[in-house]
């Protein structure tokens, strides 16, 4: 399947409203580390995906790129948005980006494995992997 055919694919709609999903830029600094003081995560995220909802910080996907794959570090999202699709949205941007940048493996640590199942990854070597594509 195209990247352009996943896009279209995937729904970002979240509790009725349209979640904005962007590569982490620098000036997102100060308002990561607020939303890691807030709801957890690392306060030092450089690489990355940040989702807003009506232009307020709903998630932080921390990511590192290695050969063939992109690497899971950590996804936080917003106390009263768990559980809403939230957390799907960006893993299934983080794949569109991996796509888009020849990677074929989205990968994780085993810390979150019953989370990263539901949104189709598999256990292999004591490493979460899920098939770009």
């Amino acid at each position: 399947m195209t990247s352009a055919a996943m896009e279209r694919r995937v729904d970002t709609s979240v509790k009725g409203q349209k979640l904005f999903v962007r590569p982490i830029e620098t000036a997102d600094a100060d308002d990561i580390r607020a939303f890691a003081t807030q709801h957890g995560g690392s306060s030092e995220v450089r690489s990355g995906l940040v989702g807003k909802l009506v232009g307020d910080l709903a998630a932080v996907l921390a990511m590192e790129l290695e050969s063939g794959a992109i690497r899971l570090v950590d996804l936080v999202v917003a106390e009263e948005l768990r559980r809403k699709r939230v957390g799907r949205v960006m893993l299934n941007e983080l794949a569109i980006l991996a796509a888009k940048l020849e990677r074929e493996w989205l990968v994780a640590d085993v810390a979150h494995a019953q989370f990263l199942r539901r949104v189709g990854f598999i256990e292999e070597g004591g490493v979460m992997k899920r098939r770009v594509g």
